[in-house]
């Protein structure tokens, strides 16, 4: 690494900066919400944006000095709508659950029915579940996957929406692993008279790349993060249609948040740059096609693949057939060097902090250049680690084997690479 000004002054932080830099070079980076960001993403993040406060938005800013900074900021502003085709973009919110957070307070009074998607079967902790702020501030309702079906229960939104006559419903997910028919969602939102709002965080990569349907055309509020798919920083970002923008901008600030990280925004700017090439088209169809390969070969070795299939990044696993939980198998696997997350199933027995699930994707593989041939590698060690998971010669042999593997997919060279 050639932080050498770190290097000089913080010896230990600099050194632990290189074994991170390792660690993401040798194991395999599997949880679906992690990416790897380009050189350029990571030079706008540690630019000199990050000195200077800019409260409020281009052209209307608190502080002085904020021309430059006003350029940047709409860049990315332009740059997102072009992407998604949106009426109206916020780039400040600082990632995904305060964009969440920002609709809510602009959208709702306190007390007022959301209608979400239940956690365990796929949606997110910021979309109502109990243990959160937005919980007790507002009336969630929550809904389900059908198990015949692995898809939404839209029947179910339906009916919960008839009953509940909801101010905003609400799709999006954290571990569901199908496409979503948003046309269904807005029709049953106009018969009610709701708020259609989609979470697209997990997703906005395959939307933006024209592979998976695009519901900022059809929604009124859509938030995502910019990191995941996207390939961006770690961020947040809120589209919606126009006539919803000045109550979205003034909950973002000044209700909820103070000056806006420039640095990230510009880094926003240069992600969506790149995910306006044609090369990054072709990043997310093969993440979808890798996605499949995983699939494949899992579903060969007898594991039980949650919601039937996976139409997008993700795969969601059922560990039980294989008497083995998350925890353990996440555990088990990190030491191998297969990095993925423990994850509850749809209405899992088991408790949270050991489910019955692990979660795992292919944005981050697939930025490395790896494709369906590592994926079925990939798929087949996971699936003798965890038949066998006392047996530590196989998963010494196979750590070594992985070490191979990403040698041939250097990650960062420019950093990694000594003077």
């Amino acid at each position: 690494m050639h932080y050498t000004n770190l290097q000089n002054s913080d010896p230990d932080i600099y050194n632990f900066l290189k074994k991170e830099l390792q660690r993401q070079q040798e194991n395999l980076e599997m949880i679906p919400s992690e990416n790897f960001v380009s050189i350029a993403v990571l030079e706008a993040l540690g630019s000199i944006t990050t000195n200077k406060y800019s409260e409020g938005y281009p052209g209307k800013r608190y502080y002085g000095g904020n021309q430059y900074i006003d350029e940047i900021e709409n860049i990315a502003i332009e740059r997102a709508k072009k992407l998604f085709n949106a009426d109206h973009v916020n780039v400040q919110p600082l990632s995904g659950a305060p964009a969440n957070l920002a609709v809510y307070t602009a959208l709702l009074d306190i007390g007022d029915t959301v209608l979400g998607m239940d956690l365990s079967h796929g949606g997110h902790l910021t979309h109502g579940h109990p243990v959160t702020l937005p919980a007790k501030i507002y009336n969630f309702i929550r809904y389900k996957t059908n198990p015949e079906t692995g898809l939404i229960n839209y029947d179910e939104i339906e009916k919960l929406a008839k009953e509940h006559k909801p101010k905003i419903i609400l799709v999006g997910f954290s571990s569901y692993s199908r496409e979503i028919d948003y046309q269904k969602i807005k029709q049953i939102a106009d018969e009610v008279g709701a708020i259609t709002m989609a979470d697209i965080a997990h997703i906005a990569g395959l939307i933006a790349a024209g592979h998976l349907n695009n519901p900022v055309e059809i929604f009124d509020v859509v938030t995502t993060t910019t990191h995941k798919t996207l390939r961006g920083p770690r961020g947040g970002m809120i589209m919606c249609r126009e006539e919803y923008a000045d109550k979205i901008d003034k909950a973002v600030f000044p209700h909820l948040q103070g000056g806006p990280h420039e640095n990230i925004i510009a880094a926003k700017a240069v992600a969506f740059k790149e995910a306006m090439d044609p090369s990054f088209k072709e990043y997310a169809g093969q993440i979808l096609k890798n996605a499949k390969a995983l699939e494949k070969v899992f579903r060969e070795r007898g594991f039980t693949i949650c919601f039937h299939q996976t139409d997008n990044h993700l795969l969601l696993l059922d560990l039980r057939s294989k008497n083995i939980d998350g925890k353990t198998a996440q555990e088990i696997l990190d030491k191998t060097g297969i990095t993925v997350n423990k994850n509850v199933i749809p209405d899992d027995p088991a408790s949270p902090m050991r489910p019955s699930g692990i979660r795992l994707g292919t944005p981050a593989l697939t930025t490395r250049g790896m494709k369906e041939a590592e994926m079925e590698q990939i798929a087949n060690w996971i699936a003798d680690i965890l038949e066998n998971p006392e047996d530590e010669s196989l998963h010494m042999k196979i750590n070594q084997e992985i070490k191979s593997l990403t040698s041939h997919f250097p990650l960062y060279p420019e950093l990694s690479s000594e003077e």
